[in-house]
């Protein structure tokens, strides 16, 4: 199987480095004084959606996230932890209110007050990044998928722009350009629109409203009295850390039990609900590639509507490919040096090489091929002839060389 000998190959290569360059001595406080800095970012999922309107009814707000490594290159090489600072921008999108209306209704929605172009974890559309043992993150970040230059036309791969300054100096030790995926295309208007197929008796002049008023009717609720009305006050959601109400079903069951046999079980169907089919959120080398699809690493609908513990309890790596995770998770995942896997492999459902061009760029800067990341004289000072070997065989395999 082809994703088979890519990913051991990687794997032979990892062993490589390990044994002719010195294992690498994990996470390190070194100096930001003098040296080479690699700059490894990424997005912790390869899409986050939000809800085009929150007047009625929120599923997700707009919450993208982003989290960085820092690498002082040497034999070996080191991550860094301190004596940096590392920041991040959206160049060309540079605010967030008017091009959604969620600041006009996070009060009623999600009980806080929040001043404009300010996320829920309190950060911006730019700001400082914060260390978090291994790495630095900023969380909840309130991007939109529209530039300032076109903001009524959809770019769902918005551009972050990383910098890494030394604390003490402000000398510049490294930039990137990491790919911050945010998409509200939703398509529950293609059911629920008046008169739709979900509720062909239903025309309130909009989409929300008409879910409102078909959830009434079949659960004996008030939700068109409540609105706006966050989903995850009754059904639990861990995307949003809400416990949702003791004996009601969580919030990603109820969706999948409630569609199941009527989207069909395929990536075009799961496009109705996930960012969608203009989007196309799913653009990793697994589905470019390999041909899998979201059923087959998720299962059919009426199997993700029993997952007992969604966004937390997910499809494992390690099902299919011979290298054991440390963590459930991919996304939590770490390897060779202490790295996590999305740094070198970037983001669920964006493993790269991917369809999007944008996602590549980071890997064009640090290697001057597409993904993943597989060049061991990125990090490493010295190369063993047994590592120059591997680097060309990985690059011959990622297509990095024609």
């Amino acid at each position: 199987m082809k994703t088979k000998s890519r990913i051991t190959l990687i794997g032979a290569l990892l062993v490589i480095l390990l044994l002719g360059g010195g294992i690498w001595a994990g996470v390190h406080e070194a100096s930001a004084a003098g040296g080479n800095y690699v700059v490894l970012g990424w997005n912790d999922l390869g899409m986050h959606c939000y809800n085009n309107d929150f007047r009625d009814m929120a599923v997700l707000p707009p919450y993208n996230t982003l989290w960085v490594q820092v690498v002082k290159r040497g034999n070996p090489p080191h991550i860094v932890t301190s004596g940096i600072t590392v920041r991040y921008s959206f160049p060309g999108n540079t605010y967030s209110a008017g091009k959604t209306n969620f600041w006009t209704y996070v009060k009623p929605l999600f009980g806080v007050t929040l001043a404009p172009n300010v996320g829920l974890t309190g950060n911006g559309l730019k700001g400082v990044m914060k260390l978090s043992t291994d790495h630095y993150v900023a969380t909840g970040i309130p991007l939109t998928e529209y530039t300032d230059a076109a903001p009524t036309t959809r770019q769902p791969f918005q551009l972050a722009r990383i910098v890494v300054t030394n604390s003490a100096t402000g000398t510049v030790l490294g930039t990137q350009q990491v790919v911050a995926p945010i998409s509200s295309e939703m398509r529950c208007d293609k059911c629920h629109k008046d008169g739709g197929t979900a509720n062909p008796t239903i025309k309130t002049g909009r989409i929300g409203t008409n879910i409102l008023t078909l959830h009434d009717r079949l659960e004996a609720t008030k939700l068109m009295s409540q609105r706006p009305v966050l989903c995850a006050t009754c059904h639990a959601s861990n995307a949003l850390g809400a416990p949702g109400v003791p004996g009601v079903m969580n919030l990603s069951n109820a969706m999948h039990d409630k569609h199941t046999g009527v989207v069909p079980n395929t990536v075009t169907g799961c496009y109705n609900c996930h960012p969608g089919p203009t989007t196309r959120c799913l653009r990793d080398v697994m589905s470019t590639e390999e041909g899998m699809t979201c059923p087959i690493c998720h299962g059919p609908m009426n199997k993700v509507a029993k997952n007992p513990n969604p966004w937390l309890n997910e499809p494992r790596c390690d099902s299919c490919h011979d290298q054991t995770l440390n963590n459930a998770l991919y996304r939590f995942s770490t390897g060779h040096g202490g790295l996590y896997c999305e740094a070198c492999h970037d983001s669920t459902h964006a493993i790269a090489p991917s369809r999007v061009a944008r996602d590549g760029l980071k890997f064009q800067a640090l290697q001057g091929s597409e993904g993943p990341l597989s060049q061991c004289s990125v990090c490493h000072t010295i190369m063993t002839a047994a590592m120059q070997s591997a680097s060309m065989s990985s690059i011959h395999e990622t297509g990095g060389e024609k």
